[in-house]
């Protein structure tokens, strides 16, 4: 039994004929009179493309933990000093028998009990309460001026109308706080300008 090979096909390439001949072929150059040989292809994107960082980036240390150091160091500061020159607002034991004439509110009610100070219950337990969360809620819907922006330079108008609410908030917080002593009349702390007023801050009562 004897073995037949197949015969392999050969590939022949013919030549282009010079009529008819373009300009790519016109290029071409014989393998063996190229100084270079291919190695890899390398897509164009790839050759293009530049890395680019990230602008508004910094490092976690020690840029922002340096930071953060500093403000939890001087926040400690200042706890401090308030705790060396303000006295706690400690009064006597509690007596269920006795009842205040008037008591300030924790500090983050302080603003509805100053606004009851000018207006009327309903106006000032309610309406106003009601007007600023409402407002606040609907303050996105007023602004609609470039709605995909985060900076605060480019929402002006919620910046604006967030911060009034805010300085409207603080500014009643502030005075219920500082300037309003027995009885909440008003007073002006460390001066006792009033016939009522005694010195020092009142932060409860």
């Amino acid at each position: 039994m004897t073995d037949q090979k197949t015969p392999v096909e050969q590939r022949v390439v013919t030549p282009v004929d010079p009529s008819r001949r373009t300009e790519i072929d016109k290029q071409r150059v014989p393998m063996s009179a190229r100084p270079y040989r291919l190695l890899a292809l390398v897509k164009q994107d790839a050759v293009v493309r530049v890395q680019k960082e990230p602008d508004d980036t910094v490092m976690t240390w020690p840029h922002l933990l340096s930071i953060e150091f500093l403000a939890a160091g001087m926040m400690s500061i200042f706890l401090l000093l308030m705790g060396l020159f303000i006295n706690a607002p400690l009064e006597a034991l509690a007596n269920g028998n006795v009842t205040p004439a008037v008591a300030k509110a924790p500090w983050y009610f302080l603003g509805l009990q100053e606004l009851l100070a000018y207006f009327h219950p309903t106006v000032a337990g309610v309406m106003v309460p009601t007007f600023v969360l409402v407002g606040a809620a609907l303050i996105p819907f007023v602004d609609r001026g470039n709605v995909l922006s985060f900076r605060p330079s480019e929402r002006k108008t919620a910046v604006v109308l967030f911060t009034l609410f805010c300085i409207l908030g603080l500014t009643l917080t502030f005075v219920g706080i500082f300037f309003r002593g027995p009885g909440y009349s008003f007073v002006v702390p460390y001066l006792p300008f009033f016939p009522n007023s005694t010195n020092g801050l009142h932060f409860a009562l």
